[in-house]
């Protein structure tokens, strides 16, 4: 008989098993949280989100140059679409600290801040809380500098 075999029979092979399952019931966890997430960002069509995020260049030239109502609404509208968009990565960053809470990754406690940490999702979860913070008071600037000129 094969060694497997052997210890199968016997307790070691039980606790052999029950670590396999353990693992396999970790890395099925693991694998559909990020199924999950996946679905959920490949849901989000540009449709979904709020309209008004412009490109950089175009966030840079308005700001240059804004001096209507329209032009703060519209720089308004984009801070409010960015910070929609980091209020999304916290809450995924958020889930993820939360799987890899349930589920440590071997060597977690001697690198807390390595990628497949808790910590370095609640990290990133805070700084994109604090980053869509940011722009929605941008936007509720902007918003103020539209009502304050003459239309």
């Amino acid at each position: 008989m094969s060694t497997l075999i052997t210890q199968m029979k016997g307790q070691e092979g039980k606790t052999y098993m029950r670590q396999g399952f353990g693992n396999w019931n970790r890395s099925v966890a693991s694998s559909t949280v990020l199924a999950v997430m996946m679905l959920v960002s490949a849901g989000q069509s540009p449709a979904a989100e709020p309209k008004g995020e412009l490109t950089a260049k175009q966030v840079k030239a308005l700001v240059a140059s804004a001096k209507t109502p329209a032009d703060h609404i519209k720089l308004a509208h984009h801070f409010t679409a960015m910070a929609v968009k980091h209020e999304t990565e916290a809450q995924e960053h958020e889930a993820l600290a939360a799987e890899y809470t349930r589920n440590p990754q071997m060597g977690a406690e001697k690198h807390p801040m390595a990628t497949k940490s808790a910590e370095h999702c609640k990290f990133f979860a805070e700084h994109c809380r604090d980053a869509a913070k940011e722009m929605r008071a941008m936007a509720a600037e902007h918003e103020a500098m539209a009502r304050s000129l003459p239309k």
